[in-house]
């Protein structure tokens, strides 16, 4: 009897630590480009060793091998995590000084918290729900949201930096984490008719015909939206050095950490402004307007893309390893908080709402239609 295909991933992203314990003991492979060789090597060895594992399975999803790969990475962020905190040692310290010096800030130290317990746990689920023929692409789309954000904000934020002068070879290793997620995210969106519910169509005609108004949930997302956007633009604007006293107050009063020279901070308000604020708008129009599709996709990889940037920055505004004048002042701790956990709560709703009841952004069918694929199925 053959194990779990999702056991065997998990087994082999236990070979990540090994690797990186390897790597920080062994003084030949201690050089930039070494460095980058190497993680090549094992990146490549492991793609092999799944091609091995799964050998005897037919029509292999291209998807099941980048949420393998990405479960290996995610263990050795893990790894760093728990070395920058305290809690093992002996694994990150050559890595960290000829690789990616950015790992040791408070912003990474979440992003591979993150990493290493929320998206190892969504790749061995998805992997698990893959191989049983279960739809898995709503917990795809959260990841790719998620990664395709961090990514908008690490690779950004590490340039223009404190640590934009100090980058070498190993940070080339993003290149390929930062291209990946778009192609699996425009392969998952392209699978619409996966999962999609079927909805009689007197109930999506019913449904469509309620205005804003009568829907008392929709409307109060619709204030929530109208008060986020109102907020990313006082946030990005912030971070622009606007010179109005509010701007200043809050800098200083409330959140310093947006002004922290590690950049991350900037560029993460700056990406919600240019690219979240837009999508806020369309899911305004989306609540009321009738037929919109794609939010039931698109709130889903907004909804994993602000959890995941958020808490990097909630975490990293608190975290030891930043300056202590750019920490959340004590007596401000609990606004800022609530602040930014009502921000992640937002997107997250949006997407329950959507796929709790869908009628209202389903196109309309024929009642005859519907009826067929209910029989059908």
């Amino acid at each position: 009897m053959r194990p779990p295909i999702e056991l065997c991933v998990f087994l082999l992203s236990l070979s990540a630590p090994l690797a990186l314990y390897t790597v920080n003991n062994t003084p030949a492979l201690q050089e930039p480009l070494g460095l980058l060789g190497m993680g090549l090597v094992v990146l490549g060895s492991v793609l092999l060793l799944l091609l091995i594992t799964v050998k005897h399975k037919q029509n292999i999803d291209p998807l099941f091998y980048v949420f393998a790969e990405f479960a290996c990475t995610c263990l050795m962020g893990l790894t760093n995590a728990l070395e920058q905190d305290g809690f093992i040692r002996g694994f990150m310290g050559f890595y960290l000084k000829m690789g990616e010096p950015h790992l040791s800030t408070a912003y990474s130290i979440f992003m591979c918290y993150w990493d290493g317990v929320v998206h190892f746990s969504l790749f061995l689920l998805v992997i698990h729900r893959m191989f049983k023929g279960k739809s898995y692409r709503e917990l795809g789309l959260l990841w790719a949201g998620s990664t395709i954000a961090n990514q908008l904000v690490l690779i950004p934020g590490t340039v223009i930096g404190k640590y934009g002068s100090n980058i070498r070879p190993a940070f080339l290793r993003n290149i390929p984490f930062f291209l990946v997620p778009f192609w699996a995210a425009s392969l998952l969106l392209s699978r619409r008719t996966q999962g999609m519910p079927i909805i009689p169509a007197d109930k999506v005609a019913m449904e469509q015909k309620k205005s804003l108004f009568s829907r008392p949930v929709d409307a109060a997302l619709s204030v929530a939206v109208l008060a986020a956007m109102a907020f990313t633009v006082f946030r990005g604007v912030v971070v622009l050095d606007c010179p109005l006293d509010a701007c200043f107050t809050y800098t200083f009063q409330y959140e310093p950490y947006l002004k922290d020279p590690v950049g991350f901070p900037r560029v993460m308000m700056l990406v919600y402004l240019f690219y979240g604020l837009p999508l806020l708008a369309a899911c305004l129009c989306g609540l009321s307007r009738p037929g919109c599709g794609w939010m039931l996709d698109w709130t889903l990889l907004f909804a994993g893309a602000v959890t995941q940037t958020q808490w990097c920055h909630i975490g990293g505004s608190f975290h030891s390893r930043t300056p202590f004048t750019y920490r959340v002042p004590a007596d401000k701790w609990w606004p800022v908080v609530v602040l930014n956990a009502l921000y992640v709560a937002l997107p997250v709703l949006l997407a329950l709402r959507c796929h709790a009841n869908p009628a209202y952004f389903m196109k309309p069918v024929t009642k005859g239609q519907s009826d067929a694929e209910k029989k059908k199925n």
